[in-house]
C-alpha cells in the first residue's frame, strides 16, 4: 500500500524540526509556501530542477527578508527543505550556480536560450533541462518555476523586467519555447510582484509601528526617571 504522505505530516515535520514561534506577519508566507512544496511533492508529473529551485530560494529570501530574530532565516529555510524530504543545501547551491550563469549572460542571449531558439554550452545540467522541460507533455508546472525564470531575467537585465513590453515579450517567448501557459506564465508572475510590493508596505506599516512604540516606551522610562523636585515651603 503507497502511503501518500498529507499536508499535516508535513506541517508536523516542519514544526518538529522549527520549534521556534513564527513572527505573525511571515506566518502566511511560511504556511504557503510549505503547502505549494508539498503538493507538487506528491505529484506524480513533478520532478525537481534548478529553475524550480531557484524561484523556491527566490521567494523565500525575498519575502521573508527583515525576518527578525536573522539567525532563524536559514533554520526555516532548512525546516522547509526537509519537511518535504528535500536538501536544503542542493537548492542554494543550484539557486546560487543559476545566479550566476545569469549574472553573466546579456539578456537576449538567456532569453534565446530560455526559450530553446539557441542552445548556449554555458551549464550543462541547465541545457538538459530546458531540453527536457521542452519536450515532456506532462512537465509539472508550478508558480516557483515560474519564479525561477523571471529571477534569471531579473539577475540578467533588471531593467527589462520593469518595463512591461520587454517583459512580456520575454516571457512569451520562454513560454512558447518551453511549451508552457503564457497566460498562468504572467498571472502567477503578476500577482508575485503584487505580492511582493504588499510585503514591503506591510514591513513599512511595522517598522513604524514599532519606532512609535519604542518612543512611548523611552519617553514613559524618561518620566520614570526623572527626579521630582520635593515641594517648596513657603513660610
Amino acid at each position: 500500500m503507497n502511503n501518500v504522505r498529507t499536508v499535516s505530516d508535513t506541517k508536523r515535520t516542519f514544526y518538529s524540526l522549527h520549534t521556534r514561534p513564527i513572527n505573525t506577519i511571515y506566518r502566511r508566507v511560511v504556511e504557503e509556501l510549505m503547502v505549494e512544496m508539498h503538493l507538487l511533492s506528491v505529484n506524480v508529473d513533478f520532478s525537481y530542477n534548478s529553475i524550480y529551485a531557484l524561484g523556491f530560494v527566490t521567494s523565500f529570501d525575498r519575502f521573508m527578508q527583515g525576518y527578525q530574530p536573522e539567525r532563524d532565516q536559514e533554520a526555516i529555510f532548512s525546516a522547509l527543505c526537509k519537511s518535504v524530504e528535500q536538501d536544503p543545501q542542493l537548492y542554494r547551491q543550484d539557486a546560487a550556480r543559476l545566479q550566476a550563469v545569469a549574472q553573466s549572460l546579456p539578456a537576449k542571449d538567456l532569453i534565446a536560450w530560455l526559450s530553446q531558439t539557441t542552445h548556449l554550452d554555458v551549464d550543462g545540467d541547465l541545457q538538459a533541462q530546458l531540453q527536457g522541460i521542452a519536450d515532456n507533455p506532462n512537465f509539472k508546472y508550478s508558480r516557483l518555476f515560474a519564479i525561477g525564470l523571471f529571477s534569471l531575467l531579473e539577475l540578467a537585465d533588471p531593467e527589462l523586467v520593469k518595463d512591461d513590453k520587454q517583459r512580456n515579450e520575454a516571457l512569451k517567448a520562454i513560454a512558447n519555447g518551453l511549451h508552457l501557459s503564457e497566460d498562468k506564465l504572467s498571472k502567477d508572475l503578476d500577482l508575485y510582484r503584487s505580492n511582493l510590493d504588499k510585503m514591503a508596505q506591510a514591513l513599512i506599516v511595522m517598522a513604524d509601528i514599532l519606532t512609535a512604540d519604542r518612543k512611548k516606551r523611552d519617553q514613559r522610562q524618561q518620566k520614570s526617571t526623572t527626579p521630582v523636585a520635593p515641594p517648596s515651603n513657603n513660610e
